[in-house]
């Protein structure tokens, strides 16, 4: 089983926010496999379908974003899943927008979910796709930036950041993970 976990925060005023990228990439994933994210548990909304002949699960913490892993971690230890069999998707101020990274293991980078992840779970070794969003240019407090929605050119990079996420979860599915990032990560 694969547990791909979309990091964001709940509530029509946060949807396609840089910060909210992890959740729309979800969605993405969810259209592509054919599944919806109707059910809930653990205070997170999430879905679950076969792929390739692999169960795959898809989640949104409803915690907001500083306090995700007060719901990933009992998800994982009610479904039984192992670290390796998580992926997370989350924004990342210091990746250039478009762009993505895998990761297998890392500190939270200063990102507050992450933070919580690595708490809830006792360890930072787990897989991860940072998603660029970049970092203000105009003197805009971060906070204001992450919580906005992004514009025009900016708009459509994060559209394609999105679409490569989709992808390179569809490719793990299948693949191991380093395999995946070696791809994706070039």
């Amino acid at each position: 089983m694969k547990l791909i976990v979309g990091l964001g925060n709940p509530g029509k005023q946060f949807d396609n926010t840089r910060h909210n990228i992890g959740f729309d990439s979800v969605d993405l994933i969810a259209e592509q496999f054919d599944s919806s994210l109707t059910k809930q548990k653990f205070n997170g909304l999430y879905g679950e379908t076969i792929v390739h002949g692999e169960k795959v699960m898809l989640l949104k913490p409803l915690t907001y974003m500083n306090l995700s892993g007060e719901c990933v971690r009992p998800f994982m230890d009610y479904f039984n899943v192992s670290l390796d069999e998580l992926v997370v998707l989350y924004d990342d101020l210091d990746i250039p927008p478009g762009k993505i990274r895998l990761r297998q293991k890392g500190s939270a980078g200063g990102h507050n979910g992450i933070k919580s992840l690595i708490h809830h779970l006792g360890t930072q070794e787990f897989n991860r796709v940072r998603i660029g969003v970049g970092r203000p240019t105009n003197n805009e407090p971060v906070v204001k930036y992450v919580l906005n929605r992004a514009a025009g050119d900016e708009k459509a990079l994060l559209e394609d950041a999105i679409k490569k996420t989709a992808q390179s979860i569809e490719a793990w599915i299948t693949k191991p993970f380093l395999e995946v990032m070696n791809v994706y990560n070039r």
